[in-house]
């Protein structure tokens, strides 16, 4: 049985100049482990007992980011499974898309992470060591700016 857990890909728009690309304006929010390799991914964690996927998705990321569900408005038509090997048990993240309200909103890390960052699309893949994730990241900016 595969060990479950689910997340958010958090992302932002800065106020831009008129004359720049709407897809230039977009951060991707990633948080860094405070154990093991100190990677760094969107909030994310284990599914509870009595929980539905998405209800696992917001309660992580209040948790380790600090943003209430009312402070994001999630994004139809995305939603994403990996599948990767931990310690040698199979393990699925199901990932859906959320943008924060304001941009300027706060993140307050639980102990689980000892730092964020709000990064552009290069630099995330580049912060997001796993090819799976840096290829997920890809995806969401692509289907970003197919919607604009």
């Amino acid at each position: 049985m595969a060990v479950r857990a689910c997340g958010l890909i958090i992302y932002r728009r800065l106020k831009s100049a008129p004359s720049s690309k709407v897809t230039d304006s977009i951060e991707y929010l990633l948080l860094q482990t405070s154990y093991g390799t100190h990677h760094w991914t969107p909030p994310k964690g284990h599914v509870d007992p009595g929980e539905d996927d998405l209800q696992t998705a917001f309660r992580e990321t209040q948790e380790e980011a600090g943003l209430q569900a009312s402070q994001l408005t999630l994004i139809e038509g995305y939603k994403k499974e990996l599948h990767y090997p931990v310690r040698g048990k199979p393990k699925t993240v199901t990932y859906w898309l959320a943008e924060v309200k304001d941009c300027n909103t706060e993140i307050k890390l639980s102990e689980e992470h000892q730092a964020f960052q709000w990064l552009k699309l290069e630099d995330a893949c580049k912060f997001a060591e796993y090819e799976d994730m840096q290829t997920t990241l890809k995806e969401v900016h692509q289907f970003l700016c197919s919607k604009e």
